[in-house]
């Protein structure tokens, strides 16, 4: 009965998850720096992350950010600051020996715990996926539908979201791969830390003008 409604969910979902983002610069980066066991992590942070999402919008919590402005606001600027966190963190990396780079050593300080949070917080803060669920939840999910078969979408939505994300990191975390990106050396994890202070400046300065 409620075919069609998830295969238009899993179609806008699967439009909206392979577009660059937050999630995807962390994800490659870590899977870069910290080798496989640091990027499905991370991963599968994202994919927990979606939970964060699926459970405001089915208490309904989503609509009210839709209607308060200054909360809204707050997300962002929230998202933003973590955003250049990591990303002034990964400007400060260091350059690697021709010994350290040959041997594409795995960084020491990048834990399965530091890795799944630092996916889980960065979709949790991606104003890009409130806005995704905030329209899925109210415009392409019928207000009809059983809360039950709404979660059953949303525990779709975050097995999928881990998934392609577990691809992206098996991809970039292939030693072929690794020693390409590991030859740039410390100016790789610059890049990735440009792109992510890029994007929560972008959240930021938007932000700014708005009120201005």
């Amino acid at each position: 009965m409620y075919w069609n409604e998830f295969m238009l969910v899993a179609l806008v979902h699967l439009l909206a998850v392979i577009s660059p983002g937050p999630d995807f610069a962390v994800v490659i980066r870590n899977s870069v720096s910290g080798g496989r066991r640091a990027g499905l992590f991370t991963a599968v942070g994202v994919g927990g992350g979606i939970f964060v999402h699926v459970a405001y919008s089915l208490l309904g919590i989503g609509l009210i950010v839709s209607q308060s402005v200054w909360l809204f606001n707050l997300m962002k600027l929230l998202a933003a600051a973590y955003l250049l966190y990591i990303g002034i963190r990964a400007l400060q990396a260091k350059p690697q020996s021709s010994e350290q780079a040959a041997k594409v050593a795995v960084p020491q300080n990048m834990g399965a715990r530091q890795a799944l949070t630092q996916g889980f917080i960065t979709n949790g803060l991606n104003p890009k996926a409130t806005l995704f669920f905030l329209s899925l939840f109210t415009v392409v999910i019928s207000h009809d539908t059983p809360l039950l078969i709404q979660a059953g979408y949303g525990l779709y939505l975050a097995i999928a979201t881990g998934a392609w994300f577990c691809l992206v990191a098996l991809l970039f975390s292939r030693d072929s791969v690794r020693r390409s990106f590991n030859r740039m050396g410390h100016w790789f994890d610059r890049l990735m830390g440009t792109v992510l202070i890029g994007l929560g400046l972008h959240l930021a300065l938007s932000q700014w003008f708005k009120r201005g």
